[in-house]
C-alpha cells in the first residue's frame, strides 16, 4: 500500500506516542529523591529503574525495526503503544523497587516496538525534498519531551505522588491509540525478513552484562558479585559477547541483525556515532542536576522542574526552524553548533554551581543546553537518514534509534556509578558536609557528558551534505 493521505495528521498521531516514550526517559529523574523515600530503597535501585527502561528500549530495537518491515509499521506501532500503556499502569501500582524495575523493563519493550516505526513512517510519508520540516517536528518533539520530563514530573510528584509520573501515560496512551488507528495509513512494506536469533541473543546478553557491571560496580565495591565472579569479569564478558556479536554480523550471510554494509555510508556512520554521544548526554545530565537542585538548593520537585522549563521551551521553539534550515544548508554545521552549545551549557553549570548558590546560577547554562538540544536532533536525523537507500530505511531507523538509546543506557550507568563514587569520596574528604559533597559530586559528574560530546563534535565534522534524491513517482504515473 502506498497511501499518503494527510501525512502531517499521521505524523502528529505518531508523535503522541513518541513524545510519551522520550518523556519517560527523563521524567523519572525528577522523582528520584521521592522514590528513594517512598519505596524505602537506595539510590542504586532507583538508577536501575531508569537504566532498565533504557536497556530494554535499546537492545530489541534492531529486531523490532524488522518487525515493522515484515508485519507493517502501523500494526507494530499500535502493539507497542498498547504494551507501553499497560506497563505504565503497572509501574504506578508497584509497591517495591523490584516490582517497579520489572514493570519498567516491560515498558521499555513497548517503546522499542514503537520508535523505529515513527522514523520509518517519515521516510515513507514525506519525499526527500520535503523531509526537513517533518524531521524538524520529529526533532522538536524529541527535544521537548526529553527536557520537559522534569517539569511535568515535578508537578505530578509534588501534587499527586511519584506514582502519577506513570499513571499520566494511561489516558495519553489511549488517546494515542485512537489517533494512530484513525490517522496513520496501514503501509505494508512487505519485506519478508529472517530473524537473526544468535545476533539477538549475543547483543542482549552482551549489553546486559556490560550495563550491569558498570552500574553495580560501586555497589559491589568493584569486587565479588557472586561466588568466584567479580565485577571486572562481568564487564569483560559483556565486551567479549558484543565483540562476538559484531563478528557474527560480519559472517552471517543470510540476513544479519546489524547489516554492517550500511556503515559504508559515511553520513550514516557519522550520524550514528553522534547519536550515541547525544543519547549519553541527555540521560547523564539530569541525575546530577536533580540531586544538586533538590538536595543542595532544597527546591521542591515542582520548583526543580520549573528551573528547566525555559530550556524545554527554547528547545521546542528552535527545533522546527532548525529542521527547515537543514534542507537549505549543510546540516553538519547545525549539528556541530548544537553540540557545542550543549557542551558549553553543561560546562557553565558545573563551573557556577556552589553549595551556597541559588537556582539562578543554573539559568544561563540551561538556556545554552536548550539551544543545543533544539539544534541537534532534526539535522542529525535528517543527514543520517537522508543518505540511506530507501530499501534499508527500516533497518537504518532501527540502528540509528538503537545507537541513541545505547548511548542513553551507558550514560545512565556511567553517571550513576560516578555520582555515587564522588558522593562517597566527598563525604569523607569534607568531614560529613553533605551539601559540599553533593555539590562537588554533581559538578564533577556533569563534566563527564561534556567530555563525551567532544567525540560527537569530531563525528559530526565527518558528515557531508546529503546528495538530493529524486522524489518517487506517484503510483498512478508508475502504473
Amino acid at each position: 500500500m502506498t497511501e499518503r493521505a494527510n501525512p502531517w495528521a499521521a505524523l502528529i498521531a505518531l508523535c503522541v506516542g513518541f513524545f510519551m516514550i522520550l518523556l519517560d526517559t527523563t521524567i523519572v529523574s525528577i522523582a528520584v529523591p521521592s522514590m528513594v523515600k517512598g519505596l524505602n530503597t537506595d539510590l542504586n535501585a532507583i538508577v536501575w529503574v531508569m537504566s532498565v527502561y533504557l536497556l530494554t528500549y535499546a537492545v530489541p530495537m534492531l529486531f523490532t525495526s524488522r518487525l515493522g518491515d515484515r508485519f507493517g509499521p502501523k500494526r507494530v506501532y499500535l502493539a507497542g503503544l498498547a504494551v507501553f500503556t499497560l506497563a505504565s499502569l503497572w509501574c504506578g501500582l508497584s509497591g517495591t523497587a523490584e516490582t517497579l524495575i520489572a514493570a519498567r523493563a516491560v515498558q521499555g519493550l513497548g517503546a522499542a516496538l514503537m520508535t523505529p516505526q515513527t522514523l520509518a513512517f517519515i521516510t515513507h510519508l514525506f519525499p526527500p525534498a520535503k523531509r526537513g520540516p517533518a524531521m524538524g517536528m520529529w526533532g522538536g518533539v524529541a527535544g521537548l519531551a526529553t527536557i520537559a520530563g522534569p517539569l511535568l514530573g515535578g508537578v505530578l510528584v509534588d501534587q499527586l505522588g511519584w506514582e502519577w509520573i506513570f499513571f499520566v501515560n494511561v489516558p495519553v496512551g489511549v488517546a494515542g491509540l485512537v489517533l494512530a488507528a484513525l490517522m496513520v495509513p496501514d503501509w505494508q512494506p512487505r519485506n519478508s525478513h529472517s530473524f537473526d536469533l544468535p545476533g539477538i541473543l549475543l547483543s542482549v546478553a552482551g549489553l546486559s552484562l556490560l550495563v550491569f557491571g558498570l552500574q553495580n560496580g560501586q555497589h559491589y565495591n568493584w569486587g565479588t558479585v557472586a561466588g568466584p565472579v567479580n565485577v571486572v569479569e562481568v564487564i569483560a564478558a559483556g565486551v567479549l559477547l558484543l565483540a562476538g556479536f559484531v563478528v557474527w554480523q560480519r559472517y552471517n550471510r543470510r540476513e544479519p541483525l546489524l547489516p554492517l554494509r550500511v556503515f559504508a555510508n559515511r553520513n550514516f556512520s557519522a550520524g550514528t556515532l553522534t547519536s550515541v554521544t547525544i543519547g549519553f548526554t541527555m540521560t547523564a545530565m539530569f541525575l546530577p542536576l536533580v540531586i544538586y537542585v533538590q538536595d543542595v538548593l532544597l527546591l521542591s520537585p515542582t520548583e526543580a522542574g520549573l528551573v528547566t522549563a525555559p530550556m524545554s521551551l527554547l528547545s521546542g521553539i528552535i527545533a522546527p526552524f532548525i529542521g527547515r534550515l537543514s534542507d537549505r544548508t549543510n546540516p553538519k554545521y547545525l549539528v556541530i553548533f548544537g553540540i557545542v552549545a550543549l557542551a558549553a551549557g553543561l560546562g557553565l553549570i558545573a563551573l557556577m554551581a556552589r553549595e551556597t548558590s541559588t537556582w539562578w546560577v543554573t539559568f544561563p547554562g540551561l538556556l545554552l543546553c536548550g539551544v543545543g538540544t533544539g539544534s541537534v536532533f532534526a539535522p542529525m536525523s535528517n543527514v543520517t537518514m537522508s543518505s540511506v537507500e530507501p530499501r534499508l530505511a527500516g533497518t537504518a531507523s532501527g540502528i540509528f534509534n538503537t545507537a541513541r538509546q545505547v548511548g542513553g543506557v551507558l550514560g545512565s550507568a556511567a553517571c550513576g556509578v560516578l555520582l555515587q563514587a564522588r558522593i562517597s569520596a566527598g563525604m569523607a574528604s569534607s568531614g560529613g558536609n553533605q551539601a559540599q559533597a553533593l555539590t562537588d559530586a554533581a559538578r564533577e559528574t556533569m563534566l563527564l557528558p561534556v567530555a563525551v560530546l567532544l567525540l560527537g563534535i569530531i563525528a559530526a565534522a565527518a558528515m557531508r551534505r546529503p546528495a538530493p534524491r529524486p522524489a518517487p513517482a506517484p503510483a498512478a504515473a508508475r502504473a
